[in-house]
């Protein structure tokens, strides 16, 4: 898949975000502490693997699946990052295997920005107004580095039967999952979800 702007800058959410340490549990009725919580988990599982990082990255890519995966929303996702045609035409077996592929794209894609792990700090911010009624918040936060000017994230989660999940974040306006909306929009063009699938399964094996 081409690169974008949100590949170069999502490089630095992740190494910020990862970061806080803040010391809580899961707290799935909390937004910002169930980041926090994802937070504390991976900054001690690379941590614990700084040394080998860069030359096993499947590390990294482990810790996404072990902390970050079990508290994203990957059906959401997946669903709103395609065309409601596409998805609303596609068979049960083609929706699984599109929710697969994209998760293991979206994970290798930019997990590997943590094989550079820095030390970096997150500031999150309360939800305005707090979460009560609300299906859907986003939660604003700054990563701050000493060598370079703060970068304004926002997460995007949504209330499941299970607890909040994370189903999008935005880089400095720049939006995820628009970004891949946009890339997969120029294969549907000239072909369909089986295109679109065959295409995604040859990345992630590369």
């Amino acid at each position: 898949m081409r690169k974008n702007k949100l590949a170069l800058t999502v490089f630095m959410v992740f190494l910020g975000w990862f970061t806080c340490v803040a010391s809580v549990q899961a707290s799935t009725g909390d937004p910002v502490g169930l980041l926090q919580y994802i937070a504390n988990n991976m900054i001690a599982g690379l941590k614990a693997n700084k040394a080998t990082l860069k030359s096993k990255p499947g590390i990294v890519y482990s810790l996404a699946y072990r902390y970050v995966v079990p508290y994203a929303d990957l059906s959401e996702m997946s669903k709103r990052v395609l065309p409601p045609s596409i998805w609303n035409s596609a068979t049960p077996a083609q929706r699984a295997q599109f929710q697969k592929e994209f998760t293991t794209t979206v994970i290798r894609t930019y997990a590997s920005a943590l094989t550079n792990y820095q030390d970096q700090t997150i500031q999150f911010y309360p939800v305005r107004g707090g979460t009560g009624g609300l299906n859907t918040v986003e939660v604003s936060s700054q990563i701050i580095s000493s060598t370079s000017e703060p970068v304004h994230v926002v997460y995007r989660l949504i209330r499941t039967g299970s607890g909040w999940r994370l189903y999008d974040m935005s880089v400095e306006g720049v939006d995820m999952l628009e970004s891949f909306r946009s890339q997969f929009a120029d294969i549907l063009q000239n072909g369909n979800m089986n295109t679109l699938l065959q295409r995604l399964s040859h990345h992630n094996k590369r």
